[in-house]
């Protein structure tokens, strides 16, 4: 297996770079922002992983090992590939992503391309456990409630605006990992539409 490429890039195109390694220009598949992020005649290390075919080998390029590492997990999952997986750590870094299986985001999840509400749901019931075992953490306390409350104030016949707004309100409240109740945050943001009007 290739881990990782270090040489001169001698093109880049949103879906990936060509990289001079001692004479062979190597092609290798990356998401738009690591591609744009590298300039023509510069030097650079890609942490790569090949992806064998039948009838193709293909290098893709990764930032970091934390990025290479999401896309082999979300791959895992039964229907998602390597270029679905390409699109998921393009729209949400390592980080992003851990909290949103932790917390079952599917909002977060759907802004990937290809990806539905039921693949997202597969996502969660299949690798929730996965990203809790590699560290991440429901980040109830870290804002993990908005939805829940969010969702409970539009079910009241509040806006999303005006539930987006309250709730902004409220979280600049909350000390920095103080553990969130759900409850006592919907009945502040209340309150705070009450008073508003």
């Amino acid at each position: 297996m290739i881990s990782h490429l270090t040489g001169t890039i001698v093109s880049t195109r949103l879906d990936g770079v060509v990289i001079d390694v001692g004479g062979v220009g190597m092609h290798v598949l990356c998401a738009p922002g690591t591609s744009t992020s590298l300039n023509v005649g510069t030097s650079a290390t890609l942490v790569t992983s090949l992806v064998v075919r039948e009838d193709s080998l293909t290098l893709f390029g990764f930032v970091n090992e934390a990025e290479r590492d999401m896309w082999q997990l979300v791959q895992t999952v039964s229907g998602i590939g390597p270029k679905v997986a390409l699109a998921f750590i393009a729209v949400l870094s390592p980080e992003d992503a851990s909290r949103a299986l932790a917390d079952g985001d599917l909002a977060a999840l759907t802004r990937v391309p290809g990806i539905g509400k039921k693949g997202a749901e597969r996502l969660v019931v299949e690798l929730k456990d996965k990203v809790l075992a590699f560290g991440a953490t429901p980040t109830q306390a870290a804002e993990g409630w908005r939805t829940q409350v969010r969702d409970a104030l539009v079910g009241l016949g509040w806006s999303a605006k005006e539930s987006e707004k309250a709730i902004d309100a409220v979280a600049r409240t909350i000390p920095s990992g103080h553990e969130a109740n759900v409850s006592e945050i919907l009945k502040a943001a209340l309150q705070s539409m009450a008073k508003g009007r």
